[in-house]
């Protein structure tokens, strides 16, 4: 796929996400939520990548949906045609018209098998704050500004944000933000926990780079991929059991792996290990463990 709206850069084992719409402070259409999805399927699939960096180009990360459609701009009907109707003429909401683009690519970066940095360089609303909430790691620039503006706009947070802003900042928090809809700035999102840190402008890919090396170095691949689904995906956990049984497949799988047996030999004999297996390729034979469970 050529891009449009994103740039992909790998360099150095990192890929960087560029929101690429700077005329527009990198606002969100539908093209740019088919190529990020893109994306993030082309960084799975590509072992040379092991850590993505999202961020902005120009002085904005995104300024949430694209408003150049006015009244219409979430009115799927204007958009996208009629939904379909039940026979009692009430809307079918499992007609795929109805789904969200903005939670569409918040569950992807859900399932990627690799650590996402955010990198916020500007101002970011709507869409452009919610979607940064599956990344592992936010990293603002003191010139970030963050909106959950949903409530001013009349509609409602999407994005699955009402089930991942909780889990990040608390759910007290996530209220007063969402209530208000006011944006505010990269300090309180520091206070607030929806960001690790906030640095100067021209130290921000600087310090995105630097957080993804440590994650590159010395790890096997195979094994942050598993850490990854393994965190994000026992928040939902009822019992912790449900994490002893993912915990245990996790080390008989991977105890026979040959990268555990690199990683003992080469501690032993003070030396860096070289790991060899691959996300694309050895991945273990109980993952993805969820689809016994009905859902992906």
């Amino acid at each position: 796929m050529t891009y449009q709206t994103i740039t992909y850069e790998v360099a150095e084992q990192i890929l960087t996400i560029t929101l690429n719409r700077p005329d527009k402070l990198n606002a969100f259409n539908a093209t740019m939520m088919t190529e990020l999805i893109d994306a993030f399927d082309k960084a799975d699939a590509d072992d040379n990548v092991r850590v993505i960096i999202v961020t902005g180009a120009g002085r904005g990360f995104c300024a949430g949906a694209d408003l150049s459609s006015g009244a219409d701009t979430f009115d799927r009907d204007a958009k996208r045609g009629p939904v379909k109707r039940n026979a009692d003429g009430k809307v079918d909401y499992s007609d795929p018209n109805v789904r969200d683009g903005g939670g569409q690519v918040t569950l992807r970066i859900f399932k990627c098998l690799k650590p996402v940095i955010g990198a916020i360089n500007g101002p970011a609303v709507g869409i452009g704050v919610t979607m940064q909430l599956p990344m592992d790691i936010r990293i603002a620039s003191v010139n970030a500004r963050f909106g959950f503006v949903f409530s001013q706009r009349g509609i409602v947070p999407e994005a699955a944000s009402s089930w991942f802003l909780p889990r990040i900042v608390g759910i007290s928090q996530a209220l007063e933000w969402c209530y208000s809809g006011r944006v505010f700035p990269a300090e309180e999102a520091l206070a607030g926990r929806l960001v690790s840190k906030v640095v100067p402008a021209d130290e921000l890919m600087t310090t995105a780079r630097a957080l993804a090396r440590s994650f590159i170095d010395k790890t096997a691949p195979v094994s942050v991929a598993l850490i990854r689904q393994m965190m994000w995906r026992m928040l939902g956990a009822d019992d912790p059991m449900e994490a002893h049984k993912v915990d245990s497949r996790g080390i008989y799988a991977r105890g026979r792996s040959e990268d555990v047996k690199e990683g003992v030999v080469s501690f032993l004999e003070k030396r860096p290990a070289q790991f060899k297996n691959k996300v694309s390729s050895d991945m273990p034979d109980y993952f993805p463990w969820w689809d016994e469970r009905g859902y992906k």
